[in-house]
């Protein structure tokens, strides 16, 4: 199929989550809703196990009087995490979703600001939240124990309290944490009716028509709501990773369709295969056969699942496609994914949106954007070129954080803090970060994003951070273990990336370290906590 505008899809409607479930039960009671590893092997559950699970849980906590009430969950990507989020939210209480690697006082802190009742923990964590967070705490190895009492209070008739509960659309159902690169975590209140117009629209621009393997953790909103419940709506089944040791041999195993991703892991795939190629002494042998498969591509014959098999086949040899978000991605690791086969559709949005507000289309794409609006969002940019959205996906407001919110909504439009614009397909292009902005006392604006970039694409750059000290533009570097301290490299690599731009946009200084950039959880850099003077 040429690229080219088409319809968009028609992913089954909804107003709520539970009406999803309730729906999923019956037109998919058998289908395969979730695998995922254990103690005793591999568990499958189907659709209709799905829901009875959530409901027996959701039987279990009305019993408990934990109605209308604020439910921290810390834990690893695990099915359990998954019954609890849906059993508070489908029964009017509000789940809290916290990052099980934060230092133990930033979880405390974190479950204060959102005023957390109770926590449920996976059993790895639990010491973590175990009398710390709320007033009790409940380890979720005792799932199943918790599941048989609901199921005895649902055939008991003691559960109607949580089944007959009507969904207010528009009442707090979970609070999601920012993770910032500029400032402190605030919590997002997104609602019922927030998460299913994000599921069902974005759902508009793409249909997974195979199996999920879920890497990103589901305290994070692109790995929760995209990665995981858009899969649901549409009944997919899903591989629960909980681990990323494991990643590479569950991809095996399971043979993903589709992928949720961030450009981290890109990255790093893109690396392993090329360093691969290098050890057996290939590589430009390999680049002249990339140039030949994209010739015959244009020319209308594919022979990329024959000439890329060893490739494909580390992603489980069914990968199609990877939907990446959460950071900016180098357009260059678009081109040669879709040389191998792969085609990765770049997104954008904000946990503050539901989170996705774009992504690019499989049949109607544009390589540089970050992708197709979602439909029924409206967008624009301010006079300073800052983008901002408008539609139901946006989120309620920061939770008690009344100034941060009117920093950040203004008549129902969010500000990204994003530069950028709209062009005339729908299609929105990134710029820059309205606060990363380096301002020179010439009064020329320079946006570091540009430069990182250029210099990320070298192969001895693991990450770079550009920014403005004492008026000239230096470029930090972390480089692979080789280069550590190679000063004459990274000389001449400053130079290659200077040729060609004006003066004021010329990197002045390079400086090497050698350990990593410290990030938050969607895997960016926190350049509040990484540069010198930053100013918040």
């Amino acid at each position: 199929m040429k690229n080219r505008e088409y319809p968009f899809y028609n992913p089954p409607h909804m107003s709520n989550l539970k009406e999803m479930i309730n729906r999923l039960a019956v037109e998919k009671a058998d289908d395969t809703a979730f695998v995922y590893p254990c103690e005793s092997g591999e568990m499958r559950k189907t659709y209709y196990d799905f829901k009875e699970d959530i409901y027996a849980f959701g039987a279990w906590m009305y019993s408990k009087k934990i109605i209308d009430k604020h439910v921290a969950i810390v834990g690893e990507n695990s099915y359990e995490w998954l019954v609890v989020f849906l059993a508070a939210i489908c029964g009017g209480n509000t789940a809290l979703a916290i990052d099980k690697s934060l230092p133990d006082e930033e979880i405390v802190n974190l479950s204060k600001i959102g005023e957390a009742d109770m926590a449920f923990a996976t059993d790895t964590y639990f010491e973590k939240v175990n009398k710390k967070v709320g007033k009790k705490a409940y380890n979720l190895k005792d799932l199943d124990e918790i599941l048989t009492e609901g199921r005895k209070l649902m055939r008991e008739g003691k559960s109607k309290a949580f089944e007959d509960y009507e969904i207010d659309v528009d009442k707090t159902a979970a609070i999601l944490f920012t993770s910032g690169t500029s400032g402190i975590s605030k919590g997002v209140q997104l609602t019922n009716r927030n998460m299913a117009f994000e599921i069902v629209h974005t759902s508009m621009l793409y249909e997974p028509k195979g199996g999920v393997l879920a890497v990103l953790p589901f305290h994070h909103a692109l790995g929760l709501v995209v990665g995981i419940l858009m899969v649901v709506n549409y009944g997919q089944p899903i591989y629960i990773n909980k681990s990323l040791k494991y990643v590479k041999k569950n991809m095996e195993e399971f043979g993903p369709q589709t992928m949720f991703l961030v450009p981290m892991f890109v990255e790093f795939f893109h690396k392993q295969i090329w360093a691969e190629v290098k050890k057996k002494g290939k590589t430009q042998a390999f680049k002249g056969l990339m140039k030949s498969t994209d010739l015959l591509l244009k020319a209308g014959v594919d022979v990329r699942k024959k000439t890329y098999g060893s490739i494909q086949k580390v992603f489980g040899g069914h990968l199609e496609y990877i939907i990446c978000g959460g950071a900016a991605l180098d357009p260059m690791y678009v081109k040669e994914f879709r040389t191998w086969g792969i085609e990765i559709l770049n997104g954008y949005g904000a946990t503050e949106c539901s989170p996705c507000t774009t992504v690019n289309r499989p049949f109607f794409k544009k390589d540089g954007s970050v992708g197709h609006l979602v439909p029924g969002l409206e967008a624009k940019t301010t006079e300073d070129g800052e983008l901002c959205f408008k539609g139901d996906l946006v989120m309620k407001g920061y939770y008690k954080n009344p100034e941060a919110t009117a920093e950040a909504l203004e008549d129902g439009w969010y500000h990204t803090g994003d530069l950028g614009y709209v062009d005339d397909d729908n299609f929105v292009y990134l710029t820059g970060r309205k606060k990363n902005l380096i301002i020179l006392s010439n009064g020329e604006n320079i946006s570091p994003e540009e430069l990182e970039l250029d210099i990320a694409r070298d192969d001895a750059v693991q990450e770079v951070l550009v920014y403005d000290e004492g008026g000239k533009i230096v470029a930090e570097i972390f480089p692979v273990e080789e280069h550590f301290g190679d000063t004459a490299y990274f000389d001449k690599l400053k130079n290659k990336v200077n040729k060609g731009r004006p003066m004021y946009k010329q990197v002045a200084k390079v400086k090497l370290r050698e350990e990593e950039f410290i990030k938050n959880a969607s895997m960016k850099i926190v350049r509040y906590k990484n540069i010198p003077n930053y100013v918040k």
